[in-house]
């Protein structure tokens, strides 16, 4: 079984006197458990490492990785739909972050934004006081080293905390020293350009104190390791140098020294690609069903930072596999959510050979005897995350099935994430693509198709570009990339128009989908779902023998009290949407934070 970080809960008690120092900053305020001296927690390597334990815990939960961040705040896209409505009516909750009609009185703002705050505290304090560890400067050479480590380790959680912070809700208070050592918290916000820029230079120096992965005495569990930071680094300086809604101009604007941050990109994926530490598992399928779901580690490294997740509550789990992916049908019951939606357009978006569609979309619901039931072509679930793929423990273990935590990581890096942002990085560089660009969106393809031919790559800049973002929507669907890729690219607004253009098209049957089946077939009670007709031809004249049918291409509408189409992201707004607003009790407990445009 994976070995999972076992999160400790002696930082809550360390973090008390942040509580003690104003309780106007609602969002870096943590509630003391017990006394703890920070000189007792850092008086060597094994407490100070439960304290960083700690900090990864804020990861985790409800509130972190475990449905919000993970579920809730990247859709919808032109991959996948958030929480579907049952009505046209805004509820306040997450159906309006997925349809962009979030205000900032909505119900799942205020905890994910409090909860990042409390794990930049949490690591603020480490940032601090590692670096005065007798261990840190005197110790044995394997002290030096698990202390160094740490520090890197923090420097990168920090990063990744402010990172997500930035990617919805822009300009926020940021603070770099823990709240005992502010002379006050009512803050205002700070340029994400200056946060990003402090970022990059802390992983610059995170990189120099971190081991490499598969390194001779670095454990295999989800710690991070040099390949993580030097990546995070690539990702940061892609945003950094990315289109991002402007506090001041209330506009989609990139700067203008952007190259600069993607050479900074370059650089560090070319770092990790020679390195060896990482590289793809030939099957993509595989990475998902037999590592991920089996709570197994991937031999090959390809997922380089995931969030560990175990304990079967809230505070420190995942519903992944629950809130999303096939539901279980028991009899008349259905357990599971079953909330995250393939659209059909993206469905069809994947060439018929690419391997990665059939992993990242799922038809069909399941009953207890393994046997599948095929879903309409609306009601496609998303496939990485499946409750019949988890084993390692499995899910049917006595009344298991019940369950809503099956303790399934959320991957935050990927290896051929690397090799993508190398193409993309490159391709901007030199204002089109170089042989090693090429080579390396290729691998990732390649895996893809399973050894079917790939066509050609392009060989120009525009038509690269064109291909890159087309390659990470098929490479990392359903794992709350595309929303702020295409944010990053100043694409969001145009890809949702196109979207709902192409599901008319396909809805009235007209090129380039005037050819797509409008019922699908399939027998029935069986372990694995078969078709009986093509879904890249007309439904035959009659129903195949023995065979059950279901609406396909009918079943995209847009009419009734939630038409289907009308409702992708259907309050979205240009130079608005792109950013979350802040949430209420947080403008309430700070007087000098201000509101996102527009809200």
């Amino acid at each position: 079984m994976k070995r999972k970080l076992i999160y400790s809960s002696l930082m809550v008690a360390v973090v008390s006197t942040a509580s003690l120092i104003s309780s106007c900053k609602k969002y870096l305020t943590e509630t003391p458990v017990s006394a703890f001296s920070t000189q007792e927690a850092f008086s060597n390597v094994t407490l100070a490492t439960d304290v960083v334990m700690g900090v990864y815990a804020k990861l985790t939960g409800d509130n972190g990785y475990g449905i919000r961040l993970s579920m809730y705040y990247p859709y919808d896209n032109d991959e996948m739909l958030g929480a579907p409505n049952s009505t046209a009516a805004l509820d306040g909750d997450r159906r309006d972050i997925a349809r962009y009609g979030a205000t900032a009185s909505n119900t799942q703002l205020e905890s994910p934004f409090e909860q990042l705050y409390q794990g930049i505290e949490r690591a603020n304090i480490c940032i601090k006081y590692i670096p005065l560890m007798s261990q840190y400067t005197s110790g044995s050479a394997s002290d030096q080293a698990a202390a160094k480590r740490l520090l890197g380790e923090v420097l990168t959680l920090r990063a990744q905390f402010y990172f997500e912070l930035i990617r919805n809700w822009g300009d926020v208070p940021a603070q770099f020293v823990p709240s005992a050592d502010m002379p006050t918290l009512v803050i205002s916000k700070t340029n994400r350009d200056v946060i990003y820029d402090k970022l990059i230079g802390d992983l610059q120096t995170a990189e120099s104190l971190l081991p490499w992965g598969g390194a001779t005495g670095v454990a295999r569990d989800e710690r991070i390791t040099q390949g993580v930071a030097r990546g995070l680094r690539a990702r940061l300086a892609l945003f950094r140098g990315g289109y991002s809604l402007r506090n001041e101009s209330g506009l989609m604007e990139r700067r203008s020294d952007y190259l600069k941050y993607y050479q900074i990109a370059r650089d560090e994926c070319a770092a990790i690609i020679a390195s060896g530490a990482h590289a793809l598992n030939p099957s993509y399928q595989n990475l998902w069903k037999n590592y991920v779901d089996a709570h197994t580690p991937d031999p090959t490294y390809e997922i380089m930072f995931e969030v560990a997740m175990a304990g079967g509550s809230g505070t420190s789990d995942s519903k992944l596999g629950y809130y999303n992916g096939p539901r279980l049908v028991n009899g008349s019951s259905n357990y599971g959510n079953a909330t995250l939606l393939i659209l059909p357009t993206y469905f069809y978006a994947f060439d018929p050979n690419d391997t990665r569609r059939d992993v990242t979309a799922a038809p069909y619901y399941f009953n207890l005897d393994g046997t599948k039931v095929l879903q309409k072509l609306t009601g496609i679930l998303d496939g990485k995350f499946r409750r019949d793929w988890i084993t390692n423990p499995g899910f049917n273990t006595s009344a298991g099935f019940l369950s809503q935590y099956f303790s399934v990581n959320w991957p935050i890096l990927r290896y051929s994430d690397i090799l993508l942002m190398y193409a993309e990085a490159d391709n901007e560089l030199n204002n089109g693509p170089t042989a090693n660009a090429i080579a390396y969106f290729t691998q990732v393809r390649s895996r893809g198709f399973g050894g079917a031919s790939i066509g050609t790559i392009p060989a120009t800049h525009d038509a690269f570009f064109t291909a890159i973002v087309n390659e990470r929507m098929f490479e990392f669907g359903g794992e709350g990339i595309r929303k702020y890729d295409l944010i990053r690219w100043n694409l969001l607004s145009t890809n949702i128009l196109a979207t709902r253009a192409n599901l008319t098209l396909m809805m009235n049957k007209q090129a380039p989908y005037n050819n797509l089946p409008q019922s699908m077939y399939y027998t029935a009670g069986q372990q694995t779902i078969v078709y009986s007709n093509s879904l890249y031809a007309p439904s035959p004249s009659s129903t195949p023998a023995g065979t059950t049918k279901v609406a396909w291409v009918s079943a995209i509408t847009n009419t009734g009290t939630v038409p289907y189409i009308d409702f992708v992201a259907k309050y979205f707004t240009p130079n608005h949407s792109e950013l979350l607003p802040i949430p209420q009790p947080s403008l309430d407990a700070n007087p000098l934070l201000t509101q996102n445009p527009g809200y």
